[in-house]
């Protein structure tokens, strides 16, 4: 078995070394083999080629200006007129929500669910400064009665907004309330199961960041006919109007 070679940069004969895994790189063996000024040259293209492209050199004439030297001095980004994106948090108008369960005049309660206690039912809530509802129901006699309100905080007034487009999209076939918050919607529909008819109204309204859902519903079990969609929509908003007045007087300043 041959020993390992490597070639001579003078000859260009194979000769044997005394490192079996050490060779000489080509790119060194073609410089030695070139006259001097074309060794110079070629040692000097890398630099060249850099000047070319807009990297300026230093003190040595193989010297280049790193990535560092670069980058923008603060005199130089005010000069710009660029400026750093604002970390400042955005100013909501609402933090948390109100009571909700008295968000709603007694009387109101009495008039909308007539037999239901006024101070109501809060549903438990994971986080209780985003969202909260509360709930009043009652069956008197033979007409069944079921209101909810429902606070929504959200991070922002896009957020809100966006939440609101959602919503509102879903529940198609409803209308604009104006005059109620920043956007207000009302629908109202007619459900029938087991020949027993319930109609149900929902209001939502954005005001700043905030959201208000507003869930009012009735049957009446003797004639299992439902409200009229005007008693059902008419109180659905009216207890609306009144959950936003307790929201506005929650309104941080």
């Amino acid at each position: 078995m041959l020993s390992p070679h490597r070639l001579s940069c003078d000859t260009g004969v194979p000769v044997r070394s005394a490192d079996p895994l050490r060779t000489i790189p080509h790119e060194k063996c073609d410089l030695r083999s070139l006259p001097l000024p074309l060794a110079l040259t070629a040692r000097l293209s890398p630099v060249v080629v850099l000047a070319a492209m807009g990297w300026a050199l230093t003190s040595g004439p193989f010297a280049a200006t790193t990535t560092a030297d670069h980058k923008s001095t603060p005199d130089a980004a005010a000069s710009s007129g660029t400026s750093a994106p604002s970390t400042a948090p955005v100013a909501k108008a609402y933090a948390t929500s109100p009571a909700p369960c008295g968000s709603v005049a007694a009387a109101t309660i009495k008039s909308l669910v007539p037999g239901a206690k006024t101070a109501g039912k809060e549903i438990p809530s994971t986080d209780t400064k985003v969202r909260r509802t509360c709930s009043w129901n009652a069956l008197k006699g033979y007409d069944y009665r079921w209101l909810d309100v429902s606070y929504e905080i959200t991070d922002s007034d896009k957020a809100a907004q966006k939440s609101y487009t959602e919503t509102t999209t879903e529940k198609s076939g409803g209308g604009a309330v104006p005059g109620l918050g920043d956007q207000a919607y009302s629908i109202v529909n007619l459900t029938t199961e087991d020949k027993q008819q319930t109609r149900e109204g929902t209001v939502v309204v954005r005001a700043g960041n905030a959201l208000v859902t507003i869930t009012y519903n009735g049957s009446d079990f003797e004639n299992k006919k439902a409200p009229s969609t005007d008693v059902i929509n008419k109180g659905a908003i009216k207890a609306a109007k009144e959950a936003v007045t307790a929201l506005e007087g929650g309104k941080a300043s």
